[in-house]
């Protein structure tokens, strides 16, 4: 019996699912399979999963090839139709029991090729939870899936579904199991992390989740929480970052631009100057905040000096850690129909605002020196500051404890310690 081969991309909830799907696929006794966790939100990133695929079977000739993900469920006849593909499984059914149990019996046939629902009618989280996603120090917990919003560039609600979150006792339970394994850092997940609770009762937010967890689970060194929109904010979470040592001061914001009529193009909920002033409010209660933030290079109709606001932005929110896109239309999106910029504008632009995170990294290792940090380690030589930078040392360390460092220099994009 061969174990099955997955295959990831994109973003962190899709790791932790392949986590999930392979517990799934063990307990159901699934063997010589490949299963491929497709994104959708680019073209490229469709593009990319088919190349993968292709490849895959190339290697793996007598397996079954199995595709769920973002790019199965948004559009699950192009895969279906590759010659490669035996069975399109889609979002909601990829964290089932049973559809994984069918897979190991074989019942895919010729009707059953293609399983993939209306993910807007799920109400509900999937149930299953792992514990211990990540590194050996460090574990990631899905508190929230969907998306309730509908930005004109963004194609994710229509794979993951409108926004559903996990009770916050359950979060809770796992992240105390998570602490009772030793693991020394948590990071909350999710595709719309702030829209957390909207559903439940009373409506939490979630900076309520935040201080809840801090709050009842006290021996968890560091919490962490992953990309966030900065206009949903809530009072609780800005008291968190100003009053919790233990949430760490680290915030990768969905930004995506820094003109104000680009972001009324994409449909955004923020303008230019509310990103800047919750940037400088979140230093000011925390003065060791770092912030990373996803930005669209490119996006349709984006000018010369509409890029230059976007570009003018990194410095003006001193953001360090940069995601940069080029635009790449998406088919059944309403920027897919806006007047477009043409593809070398796109990558000279994107290749400027790299440049510009290049060099905010290069600042923010340089401000570093002679600073102590409590470091967790990732592996013997390398580990991550609070603000989430890498630090390398010469002499091993125990992976996954925090050791106390003080930072001697900086190499590339690493601390040296």
């Amino acid at each position: 019996m061969t174990a099955p081969i997955f295959s990831n991309h994109g973003c962190r909830l899709n790791a932790y699912e392949v986590e999930a799907m392979k517990d799934l696929a063990g307990q159901a006794g699934l063997s010589n399979a490949v299963v491929v966790n497709t994104c959708a939100v680019t073209a490229e990133a469709v593009r990319k999963a088919r190349q993968d695929i292709r490849k895959l079977r190339k290697a793996n000739p007598d397996a079954r090839l199995i595709v769920t993900g973002c790019a199965a469920q948004t559009e699950p006849e192009t895969f279906a139709r590759m010659d490669e593909v035996d069975a399109v499984i889609g979002n909601t059914e990829k964290m089932q029991a049973d559809t994984w149990q069918g897979l190991a019996a074989d019942f895919i046939g010729e009707t059953e090729a293609v399983q993939v629902d209306d993910i807007m009618s799920v109400t509900e989280t999937a149930g299953h939870l792992i514990d211990g996603f990540g590194t050996r120090s460090r574990a990631y917990v899905q508190v929230q899936n969907g998306c309730d919003h509908r930005c004109t560039f963004c194609i994710i609600p229509y794979g993951r579904g409108n926004s559903r979150s996990v009770p916050a006792g359950v979060v809770v339970d796992q992240i105390r199991r998570l602490v009772d394994k030793g693991f020394n850092e948590v990071v909350l997940t999710g595709v719309d992390l702030t829209s957390w609770g909207a559903d439940l009762p009373a409506a939490p937010r979630l900076g309520d989740l935040v201080m809840r967890i801090l709050r009842l689970v006290p021996d968890l060194p560091r919490l962490r929480i992953s990309s966030i929109d900065s206009i949903e904010v809530d009072p609780n979470l800005m008291q968190a970052i100003a009053t919790e040592p233990r949430l760490m001061p680290h915030l990768h914001l969905s930004l995506q631009h820094g003109d104000d009529m680009i972001l009324k193009r994409m449909k955004r909920r923020h303008l230019r100057d509310d990103a800047i002033a919750f940037c400088a409010e979140a230093r000011s209660l925390r003065p060791d905040m770092t912030f990373g933030a996803d930005i669209i290079a490119g996006f349709p109709t984006e000018t010369d000096a509409m890029f230059k606001n976007a570009l003018d932005m990194v410095k003006e929110c001193d953001l360090t850690w940069l995601h940069v896109f080029p635009y790449s239309a998406r088919p059944g999106t309403p920027a897919g129909r806006m007047p477009a910029v043409d593809g070398a504008t796109i990558k000279h632009r994107a290749a400027q605002l790299r440049a510009a995170g290049t060099s905010q990294v290069q600042q923010h290792l340089q401000s570093q020196l002679g600073k102590t940090h409590h470091i967790l380690m990732e592996s013997p030589l390398m580990g991550r500051t609070e603000q989430f930078a890498e630090v390398s040392f010469a002499t091993p360390q125990t992976e996954g404890t925090i050791v106390t460092a003080t930072v001697t220099g900086h190499r590339d994009t690493q601390l040296l310690a």
